[in-house]
């Protein structure tokens, strides 16, 4: 049953020792104020990580020709390295499982209109796979499949701020686009996490682009993902085998950055974001926790100090009747008390510093530092149970102490 004269009373308690209380106070606030901005902090570098892969997939590697830049076997400076169908089918034969999805990618812009409705986007050619290497999600329709590569038929797949564009507020489902004097049929629309400008592509198999606009089989540049059972290690391994084989094959220099770049963007900086993550990983759970132990030690000193300070009056108390359970009563409630009230504050402040510093840290790959509510919930209720327990014990000490002892030694 609620006592309110037990509650009075220990709000003038800590009213007539604000020191005290404040003291005991700051301990606990600026333990959860600490652990919240820590755990914060590592929470941002994660959501850094998920931010980057939102494009692309995150074992995405990209493969890019252009000319050679030094001479090799008797080959001259400025060849055109242009691959063909031939070496997306090298590629799969020479890597096998190591190769999870592969396509090609042919691009360039081009004028397109629906009625009265126009607009300059970038078209690709691509196989079916580019799909997950780029993560579209189909929002209506479908993408491009194997019977669309082979019949090499006018069809496409529309970004969904292309059909926003052009069709305004019609389906484009089943309608058809002009792209420059010719007409594609739109199969599907897709959406993309990567942003606006990746929900302005447009999509046709890449053999179509091949036969209208190409007139050979080159492909352009290529996409692929390597086996996600794959490490990062492994990954840049992967990379660095496939650059000395087409080299080889395409008789480029060892050292000749500019004719085949492969790469992984997403690669190096998963990395560099894993290692910082692996570091921060052990270390701040570490600091975090060792902040709450600091706090814990500190209440518990404060507490014995505070038992210790209220010596006489515990003695006045059983002079006058009250009972042991009744000492520890109030102390132990104003240990509870005083530990979730600073809790809480302590908690505010961490997280009103995340919000208030959560866009300058950016720039050293932190990106909106938040922390999950059950931790800081968890942590709360720790130095919560802390402090009663520390209030707890030299309460329980001191209720045994008989009374003249008590107001001797006060």
């Amino acid at each position: 049953m609620f006592d309110l004269d037990l509650w009075r009373e220990i709000f003038q308690s800590i009213n007539k020792n604000k020191t005290r209380a404040l003291l005991s106070g700051f301990t606990v606030a600026f333990a959860i104020m600490l652990f919240t901005i820590l755990f914060g902090i590592a929470n941002g570098l994660e959501n850094t990580f998920e931010k980057f892969f939102v494009r692309t997939a995150e074992n995405a590697v990209n493969i890019r020709f252009g000319t050679t830049s030094k001479p090799y076997k008797g080959l001259q400076v400025g060849r055109q390295i242009m691959p063909t169908s031939k070496d997306l089918i090298y590629l799969k034969e020479e890597f096998g499982d190591n190769i999870e999805f592969l396509s090609t990618k042919l691009s360039r812009n081009y004028q397109i209109k629906y009625k009265k409705e126009k607009g300059s986007y970038s078209v690709s050619g691509v196989s079916p796979d580019y799909q997950y290497i780029e993560k579209a999600k189909i929002k209506d329709g479908r993408f491009i499949n194997l019977k669309d590569i082979k019949s090499k038929e006018k069809l496409c797949v529309i970004g969904r701020l292309v059909e926003e564009d052009l069709f305004l507020k019609e389906s484009a489902v089943g309608k058809y686009i002009d792209l420059e004097g010719v007409q594609y049929k739109v199969v599907g629309v897709y959406s993309d996490d990567g942003g606006d400008r990746q929900e302005r592509v447009v999509y046709v198999p890449f053999t179509t682009i091949q036969r209208l606009y190409f007139g050979n089989d080159d492909i352009g540049n290529i996409s692929l993902t390597y086996n996600p059972k794959m490490n990062i290690d492994q990954g840049l391994g992967l990379v660095k085998e496939m650059t000395t084989k087409l080299k080889n094959r395409f008789e480029v220099a060892p050292n000749d950055q500019r004719a085949i770049r492969i790469g992984s963007r997403a690669l190096t900086e998963k990395k560099r974001l894993d290692n910082i993550s692996s570091g921060l990983a052990a270390l701040i759970p570490i600091i975090g926790f060792g902040t709450l132990i600091a706090g814990i030690l500190g209440i518990s000193n404060i507490m014995i100090f505070i038992v210790k300070e209220r010596t006489k009056e515990i003695g006045i108390r059983k002079a006058l009747g009250a009972s042991p359970k009744s000492v520890v009563s109030i102390i132990l409630l104003e240990s509870i008390l005083i530990t979730t009230i600073t809790g809480y504050i302590g908690l505010l402040i961490g997280v009103g510093i995340l919000e208030a510093i959560g866009s300058s840290l950016e720039r050293y790959f932190i990106t909106n530092p938040s922390v999950n509510s059950s931790i800081l919930i968890t942590a709360t209720i720790v130095l919560i149970i802390a402090g009663a327990i520390a209030g707890f014990v030299p309460a329980k000490k001191a209720s045994k102490i008989k009374p003249i002892i008590a107001l001797r030694n006060g």
